[in-house]
């Protein structure tokens, strides 16, 4: 993409309305009540019919929207790494937008992902804000870090003599998109977990009776009513925050540890913690 790009332009044009140029106002207020706000960890527990047994019982460390840059310095999201590896998850994965504006610096943070002792491996897939600058760059950082990066791609993983399958597809904005994206990456790889940046993904992935779709993107609107996260400023989605069930298939949509203003209201940044039982 590029920082020549229209796309980045009118990023970091949004960047300086929403973000930079309000904290400047406020004399830098917005960022200090901003980042002493907590990152909450988020127990999920979901059970599903379609789970392969072997897997009963897997604990799934889930992040997404680091969003680096302004709003997110790295000692933070180091920090978010932190409260999840202390979960000793068997698996990590993180679902996109590891950064907010630029790839550079993000080395350090995508190392602190790999060096979960996670036993089942770190999955990632980029979101839309991965690829502003330049997502072939983000790519090859992640994959020297040690990450398994899943562009479009499905990989297996071995747990006593049973497999899980997990596919990953890369940033696709409209149902349609998403909709070709996982027929092409799952209609044949017999999946069990998919991440997608974009929860309109699950559309599809429930019509494939895919059990599990891990996502973010949304940030749960950053503004949300009390004890209600479901209902939030991400007015365009219909999945925005939560678990979802459509028949046999269920979709959790992570609320983010980052930000791209500012400001969060009864909707803390989190790092989720996701038991999957295999239902009897």
């Amino acid at each position: 993409m590029g920082r020549t790009s229209g796309k980045f332009k009118r990023a970091k044009a949004r960047h300086l309305l929403f973000t930079t140029g309000p904290n400047k106002l406020s004399g830098g207020r917005l960022f200090k009540k901003h980042f002493d706000q907590s990152i909450k960890l988020h127990d999920v527990h979901i059970t599903n019919s379609l789970w392969p047994s072997a897997f009963d019982g897997i604990r799934i460390g889930h992040v997404s929207d680091f969003h680096l840059g302004d709003l997110m310095p790295i000692e933070r999201a180091e920090y978010a790494v932190d409260v999840l590896a202390k979960q000793e998850p068997d698996l990590l994965v993180c679902t996109g937008d590891v950064v907010d504006l630029r790839v550079d610096g993000a080395e350090r943070l995508l190392e602190k992902l790999a060096s979960v002792n996670a036993p089942l491996g770190t999955m990632l897939v980029l979101g839309n804000h991965d690829e502003l600058d330049c997502a072939t760059t983000l790519s090859s950082m992640a994959i020297n870090a040690g990450l398994t990066l899943l562009r479009d791609a499905t990989c297996s993983v071995q747990h006593g003599g049973s497999t899980l399958n997990i596919s990953g597809i890369d940033w696709a904005k409209s149902t349609k998109q998403c909709n070709q994206k996982v027929t092409s990456v799952c209609e044949n790889s017999d999946t069990h977990l998919l991440l997608s940046h974009n929860p309109k993904a699950f559309i599809q992935a429930a019509a494939l009776n895919i059990p599990l779709t891990l996502s973010g993107h949304t940030h749960g609107g950053q503004m949300a009513l009390k004890n209600k996260k479901g209902a939030n400023l991400a007015v365009a989605h219909k999945y925005s925050a939560g678990i979802y069930t459509q028949e046999a298939s269920n979709l959790f949509v992570t609320v983010g540890v980052g930000a791209w203003f500012p400001l969060r209201v009864n909707c803390p940044a989190e790092v989720a913690l996701i038991t999957v039982q295999s239902k009897k």
